[in-house]
C-alpha cells in the first residue's frame, strides 16, 4: 500500500471517530440538561374607562410600572391629582429637573464689570438647582400647579409662614422673615406659603412638612414671579421661597398612562377661593376645561417655569369628582 492510501485510511478513521464522540457528547449533554421553563407572559390589566381627551394623548416613551397599586397616597413616592374631573394619583420613580440653559444666568452672576455670566461660563449655576418661575423652561407637557394665592382668613402674623426647617438652604426665605416679606407684598399671607394652609392641598403628603413633597424640589426662585406681578420693578437676585403648598391638574388623561415621562410645572396663581378644589375634587378647578374658565374669569394667572416633574398618572377607579 502506498503512503498516499496509508494517509488517506488514517484520516477516514480519525473523523468517523471524531463523528461518533461528537453524538456521544450531545446525548450525554440532552439526558443531564434541565429544560428551561418558558417565561409567563406578563398579565394585561382592563383598560379603565376615561372620558375622551380634550387634547392629544401623552406619548409614553419609556416603560416603567407603578409601584403599587394605584389608589390615593399609596406609598411615599405618590400624589393626587386631578383631570377631566377626575382623582388621579401620581407616581413619580424619579426626582425633579430645573435645566439652566445656555445663555441664561439663574444665579444673575456677574463679572468685574457688571455683566451677566451666563451659564456656559458659570459652574456655580449648576452646584444648587434653581427652580424659577416664570421662566419659559425647554417645554414639553404642562402640569398645572394650582397654587391658593388667596387668604381665608386676611392672616397677617407673620409667624404663620413655612416654617424653616433642614431642607431649606441657609439662602431659603422661610418662617417669621418669609411671613412679613409676603405681608408686604401681597397684604397677608397666602394659603399657598402658610405652615398649616385652611385649605386642603395635594401637595406636601398629608402628614408632611411644607416644602417637603415628595421627590419635588424644596425651594423655587420668584424674583422673575415678582416682576411679573410688579411687585419687583426688576429681578437682580434670586428669592428663593419654600414649594408652596399646591395641587395638580393635567390637561387630559393620557389612556392607560403606566408609563412615566416628564412634566412641565405651569405654576398657576389662584385667587378666587370659589376655584379652589376640596380633597374630593367635588367643586372647583378639577379639569383643564374649568383652569381655563378661571383664567377667562380673571381668577387664576398661569405662568411657565424650567421646573420639572418625572411621573405617571393613573386614574383612580369610581372616582368621578364632579
Amino acid at each position: 500500500m502506498t503512503l498516499r492510501k496509508v494517509l488517506r485510511t488514517v484520516g477516514m478513521v480519525i473523523a468517523i471517530a471524531g463523528l461518533a464522540f461528537a453524538h456521544a457528547s450531545l446525548a450525554r449533554a440532552q439526558a443531564t440538561q434541565t429544560a428551561v421553563p418558558t417565561p409567563t407572559a406578563i398579565p394585561t390589566e382592563t383598560p379603565i374607562p376615561t372620558e375622551t381627551p380634550t387634547e392629544t394623548p401623552v406619548p409614553t416613551p419609556t416603560a416603567m410600572l407603578p409601584t403599587a397599586t394605584p389608589t390615593p397616597f399609596v406609598a411615599t413616592n405618590f400624589t393626587s391629582g386631578f383631570a377631566n374631573d377626575r382623582l388621579l394619583t401620581l407616581n413619580y420613580p424619579q426626582q425633579f429637573s430645573c435645566p439652566d440653559q445656555f445663555n441664561e444666568d439663574l444665579s444673575y452672576t456677574k463679572d468685574g464689570s457688571g455683566i451677566d455670566i451666563p451659564a456656559q461660563s458659570n459652574p456655580a449655576d449648576f452646584q444648587t438647582p434653581i427652580c424659577q418661575l416664570d421662566n419659559a423652561g425647554i417645554g414639553g407637557f404642562p402640569v398645572y400647579a394650582l397654587i391658593p394665592m388667596f387668604s381665608t382668613n386676611n392672616d397677617t402674623n407673620p409667624d404663620d409662614a413655612i416654617a424653616c426647617n433642614p431642607a431649606f438652604p441657609a439662602d431659603t426665605l422661610c418662617g417669621p422673615a418669609l411671613g412679613s416679606a409676603l405681608i408686604t407684598w401681597f397684604g397677608d399671607i397666602p394659603e399657598a406659603f402658610k405652615q398649616a394652609p385652611t385649605v386642603a392641598v395635594q401637595c406636601p403628603n398629608p402628614d408632611s412638612a411644607p416644602g417637603t413633597c415628595t421627590m419635588h424640589t424644596a425651594r423655587v426662585d420668584i424674583s422673575q414671579l415678582l416682576v411679573a406681578l410688579k411687585v419687583s420693578p426688576m429681578a437682580t437676585a434670586n428669592v428663593f421661597v419654600p414649594e408652596p403648598n399646591l395641587s395638580n391638574v393635567l390637561s387630559t388623561i393620557p389612556a392607560r398612562d403606566i408609563n412615566a415621562h416628564l412634566w412641565q410645572v405651569m405654576p398657576v396663581l389662584v385667587t378666587n377661593p370659589a376655584d379652589w378644589p376640596p380633597a374630593d375634587g367635588s367643586s372647583g378647578i378639577t379639569s383643564y376645561k374649568r383652569l381655563k374658565a378661571a383664567v377667562k374669569a380673571g381668577d387664576a394667572t398661569i405662568y411657565p417655569s424650567n421646573y420639572y416633574l418625572f411621573f405617571n398618572s393613573v386614574v383612580v377607579p369610581g372616582r368621578k369628582t364632579q
